[in-house]
């Protein structure tokens, strides 16, 4: 988990925290925060960084959603 957090931030510029399942070796929950100016800005900045997960070989992302403000 630590590597893939440190290359989203890096690759990204966003923020990157394990909020949960932190006891479990097999599961874990990340959430991503980005600021910007402008919510459509963000939202495909956001895509890109769902396709990095995706392709990242040992993690599945079973769902994923966005809050817009």
């Amino acid at each position: 988990m630590k590597s893939l957090k440190d290359r989203l931030r890096s690759r990204f510029n966003v923020s990157v925290a394990e909020t949960a399942h932190q006891d479990v070796w097999t599961r874990a929950q990340l959430s991503i925060a980005l600021v910007m100016s402008d919510g459509r800005l963000a939202d495909p900045i956001l895509s890109k960084v769902d396709r990095a997960i995706e392709a990242e070989t040992r993690a599945v992302i079973l769902s994923s959603k966005r809050d817009l403000f």
